[in-house]
């Protein structure tokens, strides 16, 4: 499987985003990729106008839990954490839970989340993933976010 390590192309901006409120919430469980991935979606959050706070989760585990209990407060939502493979199944559990109670929280709360937690072997992957220069997975996870919240937007005008 590749790793993408190239510099990432520049993204469109998102039409009908301007003064979003979008809640970014991170697991500083890896706290230096925590940071490359929450300076990505701020970034990305920025030049498109919106705006964006921050709340911190003890773990990956409690993203989903977090957003619902914030789900009526925020135009959308960015998850960002990081997961290593170990030697338990433990990894298994907190990715795949995780990651089920996000697409559950969009499609039945019809919420704009945009999904930034790195799931990955080793720490070299975490970095080439989730670095600004690299794969900028926190910018990618904002702008998934942004234009789903577009979307919302231009569905409920009509």
């Amino acid at each position: 499987m590749s790793t993408r390590t190239e510099t990432p192309t520049a993204r469109p901006a998102v039409d009908g985003v301007k003064g979003a409120r979008i809640l970014i919430v991170e697991s500083r469980y890896y706290v230096d990729i925590a940071d490359a991935l929450i300076a990505g979606a701020e970034r990305e959050i920025r030049k498109n106008g919106a705006t964006s706070e921050r709340v911190v989760v003890p773990g990956a585990f409690e993203i989903p839990g977090a957003i619902a209990l914030a789900a009526r407060h925020y135009d959308g939502f960015v998850a960002l954490g990081c997961v290593i493979r170990g030697e338990t199944t433990h990894y298994d559990y907190v990715c795949g839970e995780s990651a089920r109670g996000l697409m559950d929280l969009a499609i039945q709360q019809k919420l704009a989340i945009g999904y930034g937690i790195v799931t990955v072997n080793n720490a070299d992957q975490a970095w080439a993933r989730a670095a600004i220069d690299r794969g900028d997975k926190g910018g990618d996870a904002a702008h998934a976010c942004l234009a789903m919240v577009a979307l919302g937007r231009r569905w409920r005008k009509s």
